[in-house]
C-alpha cells in the first residue's frame, strides 16, 4: 500500500517527505532523507537572540505582537529579569549607620534576660527610617545573658573562654532580634563572626553590603570572633568595614556627662566632645580600643538613652539627640588657640 505523510504549514522549516508502497508482510519507505533546517542563533543585524527561538512566527497560533517582540531581550527570551527595583536615597544626615546596642539596654528593667518590649521598640523604630532609604546595621552585646570579663577566673574558667561563651550570648540576642523585625515586615539578616551555618550566616563584608544596598538590615553578632575584644570595638570595626558613617551607641543613659549624674545632681550633659577629651579624660564611653579605632577612621559616635521613645530614629536621622563625639571642628576650639589658628 502506499503512505504518503506530510507536515503542517506551520512548520516551515520541515519539508514534505513521501513513502513508497510496503509489501504485505513489511512495511518499507522509499523516500529522499529529511532536511532541517535550523534558524540562525544570532540575528545578522544584531548581537541580540533571534525572537524566533522565544516565539513563533506571525503566522502561527502563538504569534507575538510586533510591539512585544521589538522590546525581547536575551535574558527575557530565558525567563529571566535583571532588572531591579530602584533604592530610594535619603535625603537626610547619613545614608548607611551602625546602630550599636547593649545587652542591658536589651534587659529593659531587668525583670527578664530580654525585654520583648525593647526589642519591638527598636524593630519599629529601625522600620520606620529604612523605609526612608537610610541602610541600618546593628550591633548587639550580650552583657545581659553573659558578660566575659565578670566570669573570667570563675571555676577555672579563662578569659578565653569566658569571651567565647559572651559571643554566644551576642548571637542569642540577635536570633531574638531578628525575630522581632522580621515579625513587622523588615527583612533581616544575622552575620556571626564565626561560623554557625544553621542558625546565621557567617560574616562576609561584600555580603553584608549588598544586603544593606538591598535595604535589608544586618545584625553582626559573636562581636570580631576574637576575645579579648569588646562589642564595642566590634561596632568600631564593623562600621569601618561596610562604610558606615556614624556608630549609634544606644545605652540606658541620655549621653555623656561631665560627673556621675546619679551621685551628683547637678551633672551637665555634655552636647559635644573630642575623641582625645574621651581618651584624656578616661570616660566611660567606649573602651579606648574602640574609641581609637573610630578616631583613626574619623567615624563620629553618638551616645544617646535607648528608653526614650523616639530616640532611635532621631539619631539615626541625625537629628540632635545625646552627645556626640568626633573631630573638634573650628568653632569647638578654645579662645586661645583660635586666635592662633587666626594668625
Amino acid at each position: 500500500m502506499a503512505l504518503s505523510l506530510s507536515l503542517s504549514s506551520s512548520f516551515p522549516c520541515l519539508r514534505t517527505f513521501s513513502s513508497a508502497s510496503a509489501s504485505s508482510s513489511s512495511l518499507s519507505f522509499s523516500s529522499p532523507p529529511v532536511r532541517l533546517t535550523a534558524p540562525p542563533l544570532l540575528s545578522s543585524s544584531s548581537s541580540r537572540l533571534n525572537p524566533c527561538l522565544c516565539s513563533s512566527s506571525n503566522s502561527g497560533p502563538f504569534s507575538d505582537s510586533p510591539n512585544v517582540r521589538s522590546q525581547m531581550t536575551p535574558m527575557s527570551c530565558l525567563g529571566v529579569s535583571m532588572e531591579e527595583k530602584p533604592r530610594v536615597k535619603s535625603e537626610h544626615k547619613w545614608q548607611r549607620v551602625l546602630l550599636k546596642v547593649s545587652g542591658e539596654a536589651l534587659a529593659g528593667d531587668h525583670t527578664g534576660n530580654i525585654d520583648p518590649k525593647i526589642t519591638m521598640a527598636i524593630a519599629r523604630e529601625v522600620a520606620s527610617v529604612t523605609r526612608l532609604g537610610i541602610e541600618v546595621a546593628i550591633v548587639v552585646g550580650g552583657g545581659n545573658i553573659f558578660r566575659g570579663a565578670s566570669w573570667a577566673g570563675c571555676s577555672g574558667l579563662d578569659r578565653s573562654s569566658a569571651d567565647y561563651i559572651g559571643m554566644l550570648a551576642t548571637v542569642m540576642n540577635a536570633i531574638f532580634l531578628q525575630a522581632t523585625m522580621e515579625s513587622i515586615g523588615v527583612p533581616t539578616r544575622v552575620q556571626t563572626a564565626f561560623r554557625m551555618s544553621e542558625v546565621a550566616e557567617p560574616y562576609i563584608r561584600r555580603r553584608a553590603v549588598r544586603h544593606l544596598e538591598k535595604g535589608r538590615t544586618v545584625i553582626f553578632a559573636a562581636g570580631t570572633g576574637n576575645p579579648f575584644f569588646t562589642t564595642d570595638t566590634a561596632a568600631a570595626l564593623r562600621c569601618a568595614e561596610i562604610n558606615a558613617e556614624v556608630v549609634l551607641k544606644a545605652t540606658n543613659v541620655d549621653g555623656v556627662y561631665d560627673a556621675d549624674p546619679k551621685r551628683n545632681p547637678n551633672a551637665r550633659l555634655l552636647d559635644t566632645l573630642s575623641y582625645h577629651e574621651v581618651t584624656s579624660k578616661d570616660l566611660s564611653v567606649m573602651d579606648m580600643t574602640a574609641i581609637t579605632l573610630c578616631q583613626e577612621n574619623n567615624i563620629p559616635v553618638v551616645v544617646f538613652n535607648l528608653q526614650k521613645p523616639g530616640n532611635i530614629s532621631k539619631a539615626i536621622m541625625g537629628e540632635k539627640v545625646g552627645t556626640l563625639i568626633g573631630n573638634v571642628t573650628r568653632n569647638e576650639l578654645p579662645r586661645e588657640l583660635k586666635v592662633n589658628a587666626e594668625l
